[in-house]
């Protein structure tokens, strides 16, 4: 009997508003049509993130992480600019291997913690590739100095090398990203900037700052179509760990370092998620868990 009693009433409501309308026949008011159809038109459309044909710059590409994600965004149909610094062989045979793929690629030299050397890297990547649509910072030093000889000249080469490089080389790419409305920047940092990691303050604080940039960037430029994510490996095999008798993959809850393709893998497919933005993805095997 409520139940009737209520859909009467609703009935009589609506008769009173509006005339002649029945429980068939009802459709909301022009003005509320017009309000529905306006929230419509402003849904964003996800964006195309295919990622063949578009450039990217990795810095530090020469060899390891960064050699392994240079080699998967052309696995992607990317064109790459392998940045380098010393190793001009190793940065032309990585681009040998692109050219395999069928994408284009360059070897640029630049220190990316000089501002002219970043300016003219970036100008190179376009005159030669084409507008920069992905960056990957990924350039960086991990010198060990005990710490009661860890001096101001460590902390700024180490700042420098790591944090500046990563902030220069992205106001660099800005406006090619802006004008396209799409960009993926990636930041890669370390387990060091929520543990501390084995290294020393210096190297933690550089990848903690690659953190604050992350969140910074990502927030700013949300309406840009830009995402900005970064990365945070740990105990990946390297040359570093190789020689450092201290750390084994017992340290490690699944039992193994990681590798560089994983880190490649997991880089490639954050930059093919137009969704994600301002996270740190880890990747550790276990060893530090968020």
């Amino acid at each position: 009997m409520r139940v009737v009693a209520a859909t009467r009433a609703l009935l009589s409501r609506r008769e009173r508003i509006h005339p002649g309308l029945d429980m068939i026949g009802y459709s909301d008011p022009p003005v509320m049509q017009a309000r529905e159809t306006s929230m419509m038109s402003d849904t964003r459309t996800p964006p195309d993130n295919t990622l063949a044909n578009r450039v990217a710059i990795v810095t530090g590409a020469s060899r390891g992480i960064g050699r392994a994600v240079a080699l998967a965004l052309a696995r992607a149909g990317v064109h790459v600019a392998v940045n380098y610094h010393t190793n001009e062989v190793a940065a032309r045979d990585v681009c040998r291997q692109i050219e395999a793929t069928g994408a284009r690629a360059i070897a640029i030299r630049a220190d990316v913690g000089n501002e002219g050397d970043v300016s003219d890297l970036v100008r190179r990547t376009s005159n030669v590739l084409g507008p920069v649509a992905i960056l990957v910072n990924n350039a960086g030093i991990s010198r060990k100095v005990p710490l009661d000889q860890l001096g101001l000249q460590d902390w700024n080469d180490l700042l420098r090398t790591n944090l500046t490089s990563a902030f220069l080389m992205t106001q660099a790419v800005l406006p090619p990203m802006r004008q396209a409305r799409w960009g993926r920047i990636i930041n890669m940092s370390s387990i060091a900037a929520q543990t501390g990691g084995v290294i020393g303050p210096h190297y933690a604080a550089s990848k903690a700052g690659m953190l604050g940039l992350t969140h910074s960037y990502a927030q700013l430029l949300s309406h840009d179509g830009i995402t900005v994510n970064a990365i945070a490996p740990a105990l990946v095999e390297s040359d570093m760990i190789a020689h450092n008798p201290a750390i084994s993959p017992d340290m490690i809850p699944i039992g193994r370092f990681g590798t560089a393709d994983e880190v490649a893998d997991l880089t490639v497919a954050t930059i093919r998620n137009g969704y994600v933005t301002g996270q740190t993805i880890n990747l550790n095997g276990g060893w530090y868990m968020s």
